[in-house]
């Protein structure tokens, strides 16, 4: 349980993390600070949102599977 315990709390941390560069590039699209191409900051957007979707999905799997034991 423990393991499973520090498991969640790092998905937990990349998860914000994820989220917090999301939110980051979306702001740097929105102003043009950015000197990336508009391509490239778009791609880099779509990376980000898929990585925080397979997060959070795999977060939820390890909450099931936890309130399955209990």
């Amino acid at each position: 349980m423990h393991g499973e315990d520090i498991h969640l709390a790092e998905i937990e941390c990349q998860i914000a993390a994820t989220a917090a560069k999301l939110r980051e590039l979306i702001e740097q699209s929105a102003s043009h600070v950015v000197a990336m191409s508009e391509e490239l900051v778009g791609q880099r957007i779509d990376d980000q949102a898929a990585r925080l979707e397979i997060l959070i999905r795999r977060r939820d799997e390890l909450l099931r599977a936890r309130s399955g034991e209990d």
